[in-house]
């Protein structure tokens, strides 16, 4: 009768899952023993015939979640996403060609140029190809965005802005060539290119694959690269990502997304947009900026600070790491006069070396000073976010006769972070799939008949006594919800208050005239706020004003603190959602395996303090468009 053979199938599977837990010495090891288990329990199942609807529910039912079990290499949920910010020619793509070990990859300037191209770069899993997916935007999207730039190319007023105007001219020559922003609209349309350009776009997506890492550096280079000096020919204006996959690279990417996000030299509002929607994605960040201007320059500090205050308390990143490049470009005798080393320090010592490796010290020892140094608001909003400072030499790390040793450049030690997540995924999907398996295998046995009478009789007071546990804690877990949600609508009804009554006062002092602005020139940077629908971001990040997120500030404060404790992005709280439901007994696991599914959902579900965050903004912008139109148009006079 029903899964009667089961019983003796679950009961030695899972002594075998026990005894691979003590043996083997790997979790993916485990892994691959427990997955050879419920293969062997799938296909025994399957054979099972001539049973009842209720047992055949619970046939196609475990099949179901072995199936879905199999799936777990795939899940994306088991990627870490780590986002790379920094200004082009700072030494981006030379640090990921570096650390990946494959010198020409990426031409410089590839990643974050003046583009808008989002770019990702994973293992290539399937073949031993390099391999480029590149989404294209559609025909009457181009044309739409045209329209755009050819608009922003006839401002001649003198409140237009430079940014954009530049970026529409850059995006025009690099795909029509030399002088085709001088043009108007119609005559460009006439051109032969024109009509190569629109057949190209007539597929949406473009498929590179090659064998020869040279051969596919030579064809991706146009997608993702411009020259200046070669205007013509460059498809990055057309392309909205580009997902380029690296053979032979599982112990480092396998369970990895390494993701560019542009935020140099575009439109405000396609900068914008994209920041908002894949820097929720990301789990670590990293800030890269050459080593001679890291402490001076405004663009790392402005993308560490926007960084922060985007992902706010409650959010999924828990790292940013700050990475100085090009250390190995350095002028030894300047560099001893200017820090004031001497001949005795340097010794016997290679000079280039000692003073490589001195400025590093000093660098890391300045950048973390500095963070230390941020405002008691920035650095609030850090409490949970580890940081990291490296200075690294990729070309170093290449050409081993340059003065530093491999571990000096510090490439290795990025190598090893990346090593690192990649066992503590495998690790997590080790687990998780054996406490899936446990408990496929205890269902089966559950509910595998008995002819002993005492057995069946215990098995009945058992079903019952859990049943009347599992209402009582159902019970009890709904009240402990309802009270969540009470508590975080007091929280928001409270803010929303606040941000009508000191909605004037918020945004005069936060934006309007803020302390720290040079008010000369900047009812120009007011009127393209407006025009941009209540944002600008300056070029160098110097600048970055959101008077959508000004006015939703009180509301993001009004529930930061009680999402925190219901939604803790470590550990647990006494109000957290993990703790009540640690108390729901009938779900809970044993120490060593997790219940991978329901923290799954727990995480997923903290990922919504930055969808709420970006929902109040939404809103108010939306609400607050009408009146950026009207002050859009308006001109100032006075200043």
């Amino acid at each position: 009768m029903p899964f009667h053979d089961e019983s003796s199938v679950s009961h030695n599977s899972a002594s075998a899952i026990t005894c691979a837990e003590s043996s083997l010495t790997t979790d993916m090891a485990i892994m691959v023993q427990t997955k050879k288990i419920m293969d062997g329990v799938n296909a025994k199942i399957q054979t099972v015939k001539n049973i009842d609807q209720p047992m055949t529910t619970l046939k196609s039912y475990i099949v179901d979640v072995i199936s879905k079990m199999d799936q777990i290499d795939k899940d994306n949920r088991r990627k870490a996403t780590i986002g790379i910010f920094g200004q082009s020619g700072h030494g981006k793509s030379s640090l990921i060609n570096a650390i990946l070990g494959e010198e020409d990859l990426l031409p410089p300037g590839s990643l974050g140029a003046c583009t808008a191209v989002v770019t990702q770069v994973e293992a290539n899993l399937d073949d031993s190809n390099y391999t480029a997916e590149i989404e294209l935007y559609s025909k009457e999207e181009w044309d739409r965005m045209l329209q755009t730039l050819f608009r922003v190319l006839s401002d001649d007023s003198e409140d237009r802005d430079d940014e954009m105007f530049e970026s529409a001219k850059e995006k025009i020559t690099a795909v029509y060539g030399q002088d085709a922003d001088k043009k108007k609209i119609e005559e460009l349309k006439k051109d032969k290119k024109f009509a190569e350009i629109s057949n190209f776009l007539s597929d949406s997506e473009k498929i590179i694959s090659k064998r020869e890492r040279s051969d596919f550096a030579n064809e991706v280079a146009c997608f993702i690269q411009y020259s200046v000096a070669s205007p013509g020919g460059w498809y990055w204006p057309l392309v909205k990502s580009v997902k380029i996959k690296i053979p032979n690279c599982d112990e480092l990417l396998k369970h990895i997304v390494l993701l560019d996000l542009p935020g140099i030299g575009d439109c405000n509002k396609t900068r914008e947009d994209l920041w908002k929607s894949k820097l929720r994605e990301c789990s670590s960040v990293w800030i890269v900026s050459d080593i001679n201007r890291a402490i001076t320059d405004k663009d790392p500090w402005g993308i560490l600070k926007h960084c922060i205050q985007d992902l706010g308390p409650g959010g999924e990143c828990k790292n940013i790491s700050f990475i100085c490049t090009k250390t190995d470009d350095i002028n030894p005798g300047a560099y001893m006069r200017g820090s004031r080393l001497t001949k005795d320090e340097i010794g016997n010592k290679d000079q280039t070396a000692v003073c490589i490796l001195h400025r590093n010290k000093t660098t890391k020892e300045s950048v973390k000073k500095k963070i230390e140094s941020l405002n008691p608001g920035t650095k609030k909003l850090m409490e949970k976010i580890s940081t990291e400072v490296f200075t690294v030499s990729s070309k170093a790390f290449f050409q081993q006769n340059l003065n530093l040793e491999p571990t000096e450049t510090e490439i290795p030690k990025l190598q090893e972070v990346l090593k690192s997540i990649n066992r503590r995924i495998n690790q997590e999907m080790a687990r998780g799939y054996v406490s899936d398996a446990k408990g496929v295998l205890s269902l089966i046995q559950i509910f595998s008949p008995n002819t002993n009478e005492e057995m069946v009789e215990t098995k009945a007071k058992v079903h019952d006594k859990l049943a009347n546990n599992l209402k009582n804690a159902l019970t009890e877990l709904d009240r402990q919800f309802e009270k969540m949600y009470e508590d975080l609508d007091m929280c928001l009804s409270e803010g929303v208050q606040k941000s009508v009554r000191l909605c004037v006062a918020t945004a005069q002092k936060e934006l309007i005239a803020p302390d720290d602005i040079d008010n000369r020139g900047f009812h120009k940077t007011l009127k393209a706020l407006c025009k941009n629908k209540g944002h600008y971001w300056s070029k160098n990040w110097c600048m970055i004003l959101d008077l959508n997120e000004c006015l939703a500030t009180h509301m993001q404060e009004s529930i930061n603190e009680e999402f925190n404790q219901i939604f803790p992005v470590n550990g647990k709280t006494e109000k957290s959602l993990q703790k009540h439901l640690d108390n729901v007994s009938i779900i809970q696991s044993d120490n060593t395996y997790c219940r991978s599914s329901m923290l799954y959902h727990i995480q997923n579900f903290i990922k919504t303090r930055l969808e709420i965050k970006n929902d109040f903004e939404s809103e108010m912008k939306r609400s607050m468009e009408p009146f950026h139109l009207h002050t859009g148009k308006t001109t100032l006079l006075g200043k």
